[in-house]
């Protein structure tokens, strides 16, 4: 067999880690306590982790999270009334298999925003797509698309996204046009894919932001239901520990 016609043509197939993989198993000859299928196992596992490496990092590339956040890193010593067995239940991605929603809520500095990517980047390493907005942004990008005729082209791409971050829900109220665009984005997703809102503002305030009552009981009826709830309460934690409020946003 000429092997480096077989390496050349895996280039071709472009599968370079599995040529690579390929060249350092000729120069184990040596080795003989692996059967032939496990070494040729163990060069195809090298291509599909490599393969499996660069799909995470384009949809972490995509998602545009805010920050680096993990579930590992959350911190549940804190007193912000962030349950434990809640989180871990969230982690386990359930809700985004159910399209489900989750609503977090609480004052500015209790790890709303850190929480919604931690979660968002399990669902990126799970294989699931993923987006962060924030919620002002959202509504002037939108307003844009609106403007240069890419408007339906824009809340398509953002239905099909499976977890969908608004970050800072209620910073600002929504006028007619933004609440009639957010109400198009959620109407796309409602019993289809996750979204994932956070605000400092309490569930019970959130109607008295919506310029129209009828499009803010539509609105909120497809956020708020089947949606898992997370109010957050106490002191900032970027007043703590410079280490501790890193971690935090």
């Amino acid at each position: 067999m000429n092997t480096d016609s077989t390496i050349d043509k895996l280039y071709d197939l472009k599968l370079g880690v599995m040529a690579q993989a390929f060249s350092a198993e000729l120069s184990r000859t040596e080795d003989a306590s692996l059967s032939f299928a496990d070494r040729f196992g163990l060069i195809v596992d090298s291509q599909w982790t490599a393969r499996e490496e660069s799909r995470l990092a384009r949809r972490l590339k995509k998602a545009n999270l805010k920050m680096f956040a993990s579930v590992e890193d959350i911190d549940f010593r804190a007193a912000r009334g962030l349950d434990r067995e809640v989180v871990l239940d969230l982690a386990g991605l359930g809700f985004v298999a159910g399209a489900g929603n989750v609503i977090v809520t609480g004052p500015t500095g209790l790890g709303k925003t850190y929480l919604a990517c931690a979660l968002a980047d399990r669902a990126c390493r799970r294989g699931f797509s993923a987006l962060y907005r924030r919620v002002p942004r959202l509504v002037f990008e939108l307003a844009l698309a609106r403007a240069d005729g890419t408007y339906l082209k824009a809340i398509a791409a953002i239905a099909k996204v499976d977890v969908l971050i608004l970050d800072d829900w209620g910073l600002a109220a929504l006028d007619a046009q933004a609440a009639s665009d957010i109400m198009d984005v959620v109407d796309d997703r409602s019993g289809l894919r996750s979204t994932i809102v956070t605000g400092q503002l309490p569930v019970s305030e959130w109607h008295h932001l919506i310029a129209d009552p009828s499009v803010a009981d539509a609105l909120l009826d497809r956020l708020v239901h089947r949606a898992v709830r997370i109010e957050l309460k106490g002191e900032s934690m970027r007043k703590q520990t410079p280490k501790r409020a890193k971690r935090l946003t």
